[in-house]
């Protein structure tokens, strides 16, 4: 999967960074002075890079918690985000990650202490407030777990801190690290969920909806609680019928107990990742229908954002509480 490895000097030895070049060992290695050379560098071809992507081993430096985008809220009195990646395995169309970064290989910063010490001293802080930290919007929380147990460094820390939440994005069904262990009472496994024919056509490279669904459940048997990610919702004919049928397959596995909370919100984008993906995608249909920018975004077209995420939201009443349910309009 990964035939190139480029490693910063100062994190050559690290332990993790040894442990990631003796699995890859038939991988070319490259060391750098910093990864921004390559990561941040001009007239990348981002499409091309895609199709056999480097991992970069770093050490992030700074800015290892931030405040969470304010779609990002789920009821928590402080909302955060942090990344120990950057970039995604996965290849979904809609995905933002694309008109953001210049390049498609993957960062991995391997100085995990350090968001763990900033996460810390951030809920202590905020003694008695609480908060939730989402892993997961740079990049999918477990795709790579495989390769950077970065999941299993930071549960401890969340063991330590009731007060914060952990949610763990994703798409992928490399859950073995989880299963493996005792299920955590402030961990959230939020699946980013979608109909079939949008993940056949829209999200390359991804686990099919039956395999995700099926994951949430094994997870569930051992007392993770999970989130429902209905984001984005994808406007297309048969939209309604897409989608109820999806909610009632999920809802006829899962334990309606052990569902912590379900989001969905309308494809929304920064305008300007928006203009960068069409370059990268002029023919793609999705980028070519009734979108317009509105305050630096661009979405739907306001009427059919609301009927679409609307529609969504009763037919989801059906099966779970409304409490439980937080829409993006």
């Amino acid at each position: 999967m990964i035939n190139t490895l480029y490693v910063e000097e100062d994190v050559l030895d690290h332990p993790r960074t040894q442990e990631i070049i003796s699995r890859f060992h038939k991988a070319e290695l490259i060391v750098c002075h910093h990864y921004g050379e390559l990561f941040n560098r001009k007239a990348q071809n981002f499409r091309m890079q895609k199709q056999n992507s480097a991992l970069i081993i770093a050490d992030k430096k700074k800015q290892f918690v931030l405040p969470a985008p304010d779609e990002y809220g789920l009821g928590g009195d402080k909302n955060y985000y942090f990344s120990h990646m950057l970039n995604c395995i996965y290849d979904c169309r809609y995905c933002f990650l694309q008109g953001m970064y210049r390049s498609a290989h993957y960062v991995l910063f391997v100085n995990y202490e350090s968001f763990a010490e900033d996460i810390e001293k951030t809920v202590n802080e905020h003694p008695d407030k609480s908060s939730f930290f989402y892993s997961g919007y740079d990049c999918d929380s477990l795709a790579l777990e495989p390769v950077t147990n970065f999941v299993d460094f930071i549960l401890p820390v969340f063991e330590r801190l009731p007060s914060a939440t952990l949610e763990l994005r994703t798409k992928s069904t490399q859950i073995r690290g989880l299963l493996d262990r005792k299920a955590i009472d402030n961990c959230v496994v939020a699946f980013s969920l979608s109909p079939d024919n949008i993940v056949d056509n829209l999200e390359s490279k991804t686990p099919s909806l039956d395999k995700r669904i099926e994951a949430m459940r094994k997870l569930q048997a051992r007392g993770w609680q999970i989130g429902l990610r209905f984001d984005p919702l994808i406007y297309h004919a048969d939209y309604q019928s897409n989608y109820s049928k999806m909610f009632k397959r999920v809802s006829e596995v899962l334990d309606a107990s052990l569902i912590h909370s379900i989001s969905l919100g309308a494809f929304r984008m920064p305008e300007k990742f928006f203009r960068n993906m069409v370059k990268l995608y002029p023919k793609e249909k999705l980028f070519s229908g009734s979108l317009e920018e509105n305050g630096g975004m661009v979405s739907y077209e306001k009427q059919k954002e609301l009927e679409m995420t609307q529609y969504c939201h009763l037919a989801l009443l059906k099966y779970w509480a409304d409490e439980k349910i937080f829409p993006c309009y």
